[in-house]
């Protein structure tokens, strides 16, 4: 052959070949085809139809196997190809099919006749499909047209049904418009009437405020003046009552203590008690310091807390600082008030402690112990000047007692009357304890 099988040829020979595959043995299979025996006709069509074109085209011996197959189930048309020519009516694929297996003389023409008719007789039908299809698409177009002008005429209907709409909406709207413009005028004027409404109320809630302001201020001066008044006698009452009462409370105890200390029994005034004579003073703090007592020595601070009445101010900071400097402050001043409050237990003096507030950033939550005064100096003012204010607060002839190393403190209440002692010696007395 001087051309290619035509497609359609081929297709028919490969299925023919693949049903005839299955009355052959292993032993009569080439061997490309042996592994496509058990498949089904159609498998082997599928999946080996290239091996068996070739096996057809190149294995002699396979294809007069296979041609001996189409004799068996084409006997007369196998007859007719090889004795006289191919039927008129026999259908030109499988003629072409069979011819190209059994190979009979001119074969190759018969082929290539069967595959002019197929592709003719494809053609033709292929023609009448595209008149069948030119008819029916010339129908659809018919259809499409009238349904289009019946579109247009619903749409030219609607349009013009729309445009009277939107001439009835313009007009509508230009009426709104104007209407709205009128309400935004009137709300233009009502806004401004609104406007000098508010600030006229503005002015006068302005006048009634400060004035209510200035009456108020006038009268929390007014009241504060009358509170202060008030707290300025009471507290001048109080302080001058507390004053005179700790005071006679001092002279007592100091003349029962001098009663006990000389032992005198009681007596009434005899004569002899209006000579002219010498008569024990009251002990003071100045003379405790004449006895031969070392300045650190604690018998020296138990001397000074057995006068009556006395009054022991400890500069807390200037104590905790000169015997644990390296605690922190809170430590610091919980270990000096727990010795205090053992010293005040056992002296029953008055006991004040004072520290330095000053660098304070909050109030120092503190409970102090029992029999233990303890105060922090307010901000803008020194430990110093709080226990000089202490010690001018007291009456003049009460024992009082200021526990610092700081010169300066010491000497100011040494002035103001008082017994200034170091720390070491309140420390001495401390660790006793």
């Amino acid at each position: 052959m001087d051309r290619p099988l035509p497609e359609k040829v081929r297709r028919r020979v490969v299925a023919l070949t693949g049903d005839a595959l299955g009355g052959l043995t292993l032993a009569e299979l080439p061997a490309p085809l042996r592994q496509y025996a058990r498949f089904t006709p159609q498998r082997r069509t599928k999946f080996g139809g290239n091996a068996m074109a070739a096996e057809l085209e190149g294995d002699a011996v396979f294809r007069q196997r296979i041609a001996a197959r189409f004799r068996e189930r084409f006997p007369e048309l196998a007859g007719a190809l090889e004795e006289s020519g191919p039927p008129p009516a026999a259908d030109p694929v499988d003629v072409a099919a069979l011819a190209y297996v059994l190979r009979p003389a001119g074969w190759a023409k018969l082929v290539a006749a069967a595959g002019e008719e197929a592709q003719r007789a494809q053609a033709e039908r292929a023609g009448e499909e595209a008149q069948r299809e030119l008819a029916r698409l010339r129908e659809e177009l018919a259809q499409a047209r009238a349904a289009a002008r019946a579109d247009s005429e619903e749409a030219r209907t609607e349009l013009d049904a729309l445009r009277r709409e939107l001439d009835s909406t313009h007009r509508k709207l230009r009426s709104a418009q104007s209407d709205v413009r009128r309400g935004e005028a009137e709300v233009r004027k009502i806004r401004a009437e609104l406007e000098s409404v508010r600030h006229a109320a503005s002015a006068e809630k302005a006048a009634a405020d400060g004035e209510v302001r200035r009456l108020k201020s006038r009268l929390a001066e007014a009241e504060s003046a009358l509170e202060s008044g008030r707290r300025a006698a009471r507290e001048g009452r109080s302080v001058e009552d507390m004053r005179v009462r700790l005071l006679l409370d001092t002279v007592l105890d100091a003349a029962q203590g001098l009663r006990r200390e000389l032992a005198l029994p009681p007596a009434a005034t005899r004569p002899a008690d209006t000579v002219d004579a010498v008569e024990p003073g009251q002990m003071t703090p100045k003379d405790v310091a004449a006895r031969a007592l070392s300045d650190t020595d604690p018998a020296l601070l138990d001397q000074l807390l057995a006068l009556p009445q006395a009054h022991l101010v400890v500069d807390g900071y200037n104590v905790t600082k000169t015997g644990y400097p390296a605690l922190p402050l809170e430590k610091q001043r919980l270990r000096l008030l727990g010795g205090l409050a053992i010293l005040a237990a056992q002296s029953g003096a008055e006991v004040t402690c004072v520290f330095d507030g000053a660098e304070l950033a909050a109030p120092v939550l503190l409970a102090p112990p029992r029999g233990v005064r303890v105060l922090f100096s307010k901000p803008g003012q020194t430990a110093d000047e709080l226990i000089r204010r202490l010690v001018r607060a007291e009456p003049p002839g009460r024992p009082v007692v200021v526990v610092s190393s700081d010169r300066e403190v010491a000497d100011g209440c040494a002035a103001a009357g008082a017994r200034p002692v170091a720390s070491s010696l309140l420390l001495n007395r401390l660790a006793r304890t």
